[in-house]
């Protein structure tokens, strides 16, 4: 094969939530750059189908947008069906769609950390849950499940007082690990991307309270952009990586080697 083929997308079908802006946008323009039909989710549909909108007219690739919380089970049923219903398979789903909430831990509100964790590991796993049962039918499947540098350890309360969003991210990276595990004998990869500082509306104000600080722990001084995502999230979803599960990408400018 050649080396070209192995990142092709062509005739693969993506789920990305959290697909109408951010990371989940950019995750999925790589998609349809590379060939991919794309099913975009989010609580806000008109958001998905304005960017299933503009990737199809780009790139020429079938795309729809679809409302969905994913910690909603109906929800996520009929986001997968409407997948199935649509495109007959699902080859890839990144669970992308995520929640923060900023507090001191002896302060958080027990509503807030149960926001975090439902949405960042309970709609990954409902996710998952829903979409392999067809990749288990089909015996194939890529999982790309979005974790965070802020899950590989703890933070500076200074700037980053998220206990619920870096607990969750931990999780994630261990529910990652484990499913690969049990998932690998039916040719499942399941891997995840841990990003570093991307400027997004969710870690916005993050970001422009400790910018200094940020910057100072990050080797390559700079942070990410709406391009740095792209490659790593087609090397996981693509043939490239078809003998790599149960691993953890850091995308972080060096961050974690500090």
């Amino acid at each position: 094969m050649h080396v070209k083929e192995m990142f092709d997308l062509t005739d693969k079908v993506a789920i990305v939530t959290g697909g109408g802006r951010g990371l989940g946008e950019q995750m999925a323009e790589g998609f349809a750059q590379a060939g991919a039909s794309l099913v975009l989710c989010s609580r806000k549909a008109e958001a998905c189908e304005e960017v299933a909108n503009r990737l199809s007219a780009e790139y020429g690739v079938k795309a729809i947008g679809l409302a969905c919380d994913v910690t909603n089970i109906d929800d996520v049923r009929n986001v997968v069906k409407a997948a199935i219903d649509t495109f007959g398979k699902i080859d890839i789903l990144v669970n992308n769609s995520g929640a923060t909430w900023g507090a001191p831990v002896q302060e958080m509100p027990l509503e807030a950390w149960n926001k975090v964790m439902n949405v960042n590991v309970t709609g990954t796993f409902l996710m998952s849950q829903e979409a392999g049962k067809h990749m288990i039918e089909q015996k194939s499947g890529k999982i790309i499940n979005i974790a965070s540098v802020a899950g590989l350890g703890g933070t500076d309360p200074r700037y980053m007082d998220t206990i619920a969003y870096n607990t969750s991210k931990g999780a994630v990276i261990t529910f990652t690990k484990d499913l690969a595990v049990k998932w690998g004998p039916h040719n499942i990869n399941v891997n995840a991307l841990a990003p570093g500082f991307f400027p997004t509306k969710m870690s916005k104000v993050i970001i422009e309270q400790g910018e200094d600080h940020f910057l100072s722990i990050t080797p390559l001084k700079r942070f990410g952009t709406d391009q740095d995502l792209k490659g790593a999230a087609l090397f996981l979803a693509a043939r490239a990586s078809d003998f790599i599960t149960g691993d953890v990408l850091v995308v972080d400018g060096g961050t974690h080697a500090m």
